[in-house]
């Protein structure tokens, strides 16, 4: 027997067609069915109730693999503009070339005869998914003119309150032009008419009058609703003009103000410190070691332990190195007195006589 390659068990077996009666192939070519008649399910229920929406390239650009065919088809049908989904499944199902796929793909897999008709399309139901296609169309374009209705009518809308808007901005200053060419002939004659019934402190008080239309005339702008709302008492405090330190020479801001100093709003910089601190501390283990410590402690700064100059600056084999160098020199001294000792100790031998 020849080698064989089985397309839905994606493995190449020496034991001929007989694989095909296989359990393994079976069991794999039963998930490969279901999973595909999942998708045809799923596309035969457009056929009553075809979905028409938007081209959206992200959705509607998809492609599905026809096992039958061994074939990469398109899912949805678009133009451009409008898409059908599950059309283009639909199409190809329907065509003489799937169905003697199919034939072919259920015979050469010896699958279940009695699941082969769900994986084809009638010529009359094609035709049904036709005429329900052009219903769903002709809403779908009915749907998009109100829609387009509605929009020209807000935009239409905008449109107009927009110029209510700008009317209502350029009349008053018509209004006002009017009354600054009437003005001089209209003081002339009030004053001429109040000369006979003024009191005294009326004139300063028509004066003062003067001068605040003035100047609210002036602030006034073309098409600017300003309100003036007087002059700001600035003699509590010194300014460049009046001789006065500037705020950024001077050492405390509150230099060259009158009265009391101003109480500092919320917390203080050492708390907000304190609290972030707090903050950070809460993230971590509450059992874990050192978090019970008290900071204000007050220790020696030898508290540490000494054993082979760990907590020295520098890399472990360098304070292995020097121990064991200092160890070597102590080892030395230690047999150099060792020797002295003995040779201090020897004892004379007798002379022969």
């Amino acid at each position: 027997m020849g080698a064989f390659y089985c397309a839905i068990c994606r493995q190449t077996s020496f034991s001929g067609k007989a694989h095909i009666f296989g359990k393994s192939h079976q069991s794999k070519l039963k998930v490969v069915l279901v999973k595909f008649l999942e998708k045809v399910k799923e596309a035969r229920r457009t056929i009553k109730n075809p979905q028409v929406e938007k081209f959206d390239c992200t959705q509607h650009k998809r492609k599905c693999w026809c096992y039958c065919c061994g074939l990469e088809v398109e899912r949805d049908v678009t133009d451009g503009d409008i898409t059908v989904l599950f059309g283009g499944l639909l199409e190809h199902m329907a065509r003489p070339e799937h169905r003697k796929g199919t034939h072919t793909f259920w015979w050469e897999n010896k699958a279940d005869p009695k699941l082969r008709d769900k994986f084809i399309i009638t010529e009359n139901e094609m035709e049904r998914f036709k005429i329900e296609v052009a219903k769903a169309l002709g809403s779908f374009e009915e749907k998009e003119d109100e829609l387009i209705n509605e929009q020209a009518t807000h935009i239409r809308a905008q449109e107009q309150h927009r110029q209510e808007v700008l009317q209502s901005l350029i009349e008053p200053k018509a209004e006002l032009e009017l009354s600054n060419a009437e003005g001089p002939c209209n003081s002339v004659d009030e004053a001429s008419s109040s000369s006979h019934y003024r009191t005294p402190g009326s004139d300063e008080q028509a004066r003062s009058g003067r001068d605040d239309r003035m100047v609210a005339r002036q602030w006034a702008g073309p098409g600017q609703g300003l309100t003036f709302i007087g002059y700001q008492d600035s003699s509590n405090c010194g300014n460049v003009h009046t001789g006065a330190i500037p705020p950024w020479l001077q050492e405390d801001p509150q230099e060259g103000r009158s009265g009391t100093m101003e109480q500092e709003i919320g917390p203080s910089l050492q708390d907000f410190l304190k609290q972030k601190e707090q903050e950070k501390l809460k993230k971590l283990p509450p059992n874990r070691v050192g978090a019970n410590f008290d900071h204000s402690s007050q220790t020696d700064a030898n508290w540490l332990p000494s054993f082979g100059r760990v907590w020295n600056s520098g890399r472990r084999w360098q304070s292995r190195h020097q121990f064991r160098e200092e160890e070597g020199q102590t080892n030395r001294q230690k047999r150099k007195r060792d020797q002295g000792a003995e040779g201090t100790k020897k004892p004379k031998l007798p002379e022969q006589q």
